[in-house]
């Protein structure tokens, strides 16, 4: 027995160099990640996250805000304090709203003195309140806000409310800001329980989730050296989407290289060959995967919004040091602990692996029976989940960016019931100084504006402040902004509703340019990867299909059950980007498989069929992950993330369910060797050269 043991245990124990490996791999990663830890926790100092911050630096809104920062006290706090009573205001009512007021302009510098605009009704005071006080300093800022929150107060059925865009702007600073720690914990219990459910052991879970960990602090820290060397834009939204990226992708990739390590572990009976093996044969296909979705997430550097364009690389950025980490301390950190990490299923030397009859087999089977009526079936189904799209609900005004009622948003309700008439935030206009009079009586005669005043000047501008007769982000309001643009030669005009035109024109302007570059740079990838032109041009309409039904059931669902009444205009670009990036990352993994059993001399339709069976319930592992950690984003108290993680979660289900086990088999069925076309497996393979017949019997 002693003898026994002594033999397995040699045969199983690494030699020489691979003995050290692993431990040299692991500390370079503590070391690494106790250099790049304090960046990593500085990264939430560089987040902006005001609606300007998100603006191409070439639209006017944009120019507006930057001309303000070299006005005279910088760029302005703007306030809205709404005092309200159901059954019209009293005596006292007015006399406390004066009196707080009074008290808050005796405390801050403002650039006037509050002045009581009484809504027709009687129900309702709003007292315009704007400082240069705080200046760029967000903390300033948001200690202004807050300072006058506590200043006025309501009581004995007196509402109370501070909005307008200065209280809009810090509480989706606090909102952004609170998102760090409860997207973390949610995302790493979702990741945990699944990975528990798919593993089944109390240990092998916690490895690439530790890992999942470690590559997102290198992330953030990567992200944060991008920020103060190329100035790379970071958002609250980015670093979320980043967060979710980085364990979403990373536990598929563990997902793959685990389970190809098992697989290997009953053929070789050492851990490090077994995962030098399993890197051999999956490691191609990870990386290649992954280039893919980092490919396509860079051509949103072509995009013109400033958000998009810093999400480019900061998702790609989440993608790659997934890689790294689960190409290099996963494989790392399982070699060291061996089989028994797999307790209590753990893969024995020699043993064959069950064969059941699986859900894909079954799945592959049908679809591979009648592939051209799967295939036909499957598109109308899309096409029709599409038509939902036309049903999305209108632009996301600023109120409606919230899942939950800021003090902010409630003030602007409020306003918007009893000012029907008139807009209760400013359009804010800068003329050149020397032409400010004319400007200001253009402004004034203006359809649409109801008032207009001279504010600061310095630097050779001067700051009008013009008041429309419409609410604001309505229509009526976006006249009144585009006349002034018309009607102000060489001024500029901004504001909060000009903000949101601007941002909608360069969202559209951005989805006709970087859509074509994310299906050309992907689709070229793709070729050169699977050696064919069919096969790219399937997958690549696949994932668009999906993109396009997973839209359309946003579209049916957002309004009338989520009860989301706006749309984020950069919705389209950011989904499709993604939806596209990885639904081909899917692909990649079922057809290299498909590619891999054809050039074992498999028919078309068995290596179909095998690569389905195989393959599927990794794929499809996988895909449950990365959905889980998108839907994480529903939960969040901002509208665009909601709707971002819920257009892309369902797009991956679609995707790893549908399209990955039915559309992209029976096309591979019913395409046979065509969908290699041209590649050489295209071509049947070449018949064996006859033998020439023995003479029997010559010398």
């Amino acid at each position: 027995m002693r003898a026994a043991a002594q033999d397995e245990d040699e045969r199983t124990r690494p030699r020489g160099r691979w003995r050290m490996l692993p431990w040299a791999i692991v500390a370079l990663w503590v070391a690494v990640i106790a250099i790049a830890g304090p960046s990593a926790g500085r990264l939430g100092d560089v987040q902006v996250n005001r609606a300007v911050d998100y603006l191409p630096a070439s639209a006017d809104s944009t120019q507006v805000a930057e001309i303000q920062d070299t006005l005279p006290g910088g760029e302005s706090t703007d306030l809205v304090l709404v005092y309200h009573r159901d059954g019209g205001l009293t005596a006292a009512d007015r006399a406390t709203a004066a009196r707080q007021t009074a008290g808050v302009a005796g405390t801050h510098t403002l650039t006037a003195p509050p002045r009581a605009v009484p809504s027709e009704d009687g129900t309702t005071l709003m007292y315009p309140v704007s400082t240069t006080e705080p200046g760029q300093d967000d903390e300033a800022r948001t200690a202004f806000v807050d300072d006058v929150r506590e200043r006025v107060k309501g009581g004995g059925g007196l509402d109370v409310e501070v909005g307008g865009p200065g209280a809009l702007n810090v509480d989706a600073q606090k909102v952004y800001g609170s998102l760090g720690g409860p997207l973390l914990y949610t995302t790493v219990a979702v990741v945990a329980i699944l990975l528990i459910l798919i593993y089944r052991s109390p240990l092998l879970w916690l490895v690439p989730l530790v890992v999942a960990g470690v590559a997102d602090a290198l992330s953030m820290a990567v992200v944060y050296g991008l920020n103060r060397g190329f100035e790379v834009t970071v958002t609250g939204q980015s670093s979320a989407v980043m967060t979710i990226l980085v364990f979403g992708a990373g536990t598929d990739y563990a997902l793959l290289l685990v389970s190809r390590y098992r697989e290997e572990l009953t053929r070789v009976a050492r851990p490090h060959e077994a995962m030098a093996a399993a890197l051999r044969g999956c490691g191609p296909a990870v990386v290649a995967s992954s280039a893919t979705v980092a490919a396509g997430l860079l051509c949103l550097l072509a995009a013109d919004l400033t958000s998009s364009r810093g999400m480019g690389p900061i998702a790609a950025v989440g993608v790659l040091c997934a890689l790294l980490a689960m190409l290099t301390l996963l494989p790392a950190v399982l070699v060291l602990l061996g089989r028994r990490v797999f307790w209590p299923l753990v893969p024995v030397y020699g043993s064959e692996p069950k064969r059941r009859r699986s859900l894909f087999a079954a799945m592959g089977g049908s679809a591979g029976r009648r592939p051209v009526a799967v295939l036909v079936t499957g598109g109308v189904l899309l096409g029709a989940l599409s038509l939902g799209a036309f049903n999305l609900p209108g632009d996301l005004k600023q109120e409606d960016s919230f899942t939950s009622r800021p003090d902010s948003v409630a003030a602007m309700t409020t306003l918007a019931d009893a000012y029907p008439g008139r807009s209760s935030q400013p359009i804010t206009v800068l003329a050149p100084t020397d032409r400010a009079g004319a400007a200001l009586a253009k402004a004034r005669t203006t359809e649409g504006v109801a008032s207009a005043e001279r504010g600061r000047s310095g630097g050779g501008w001067t700051e009008l402040s013009v008041v429309a007769e419409a609410r604001p982000e309505s229509a009526g309001e976006r006249d009144t902004v585009h006349a002034l643009r018309e009607g102000l030669d060489g001024s500029h005009v901004g504001g909060p509703g000009a903000q949101q035109m601007d941002l909608e024109t360069a969202s559209s302007r951005d989805l006709g340019i970087v859509v074509p570059l994310v299906l050309l740079s992907v689709l070229l990838i793709l070729v050169v990867l699977l050696r064919s032109l069919v096969a790219p041009l399937l997958l690549v309409a696949a994932v668009v299909a999906v993109w396009g039904a997973a839209l359309g059931i946003g579209g049916l669902l957002f309004e009338p059950v989520l009860g989301l009444e706006g749309t984020d205009p950069g919705l389209p670009l950011l989904t499709f980007v993604f939806l596209v990036a990885l639904g081909v990352d899917y692909g990649i993994f079922l057809m290299h498989r498909v590619r891999e059993e054809a050039r074992r001399g498999a028919e078309p339709t068995e290596a179909a069929l095998t690569a389905l069976r195989t393959t599927g319930g990794v794929i499809a592992s996988a895909g449950l992950v990365l959905a889980a950690t998108f839907a994480v984003l529903t939960n969040m108290p901002l509208t665009s993330l909601v709707e971002m993680g819920f257009v892309i979660a369902v797009g991956v289900l679609l995707d790893t369910f549908f399209v990955r086990t039915y559309l992209v088999t029976s096309a591979s069925v019913a395409l046979q060797r065509k969908m290699w076309w041209p590649g050489a497996l295209s071509r049947p393979p070449a018949a064996p050269a006859p033998r020439e017949p023995e003479l029997v019997g010559t010398p």
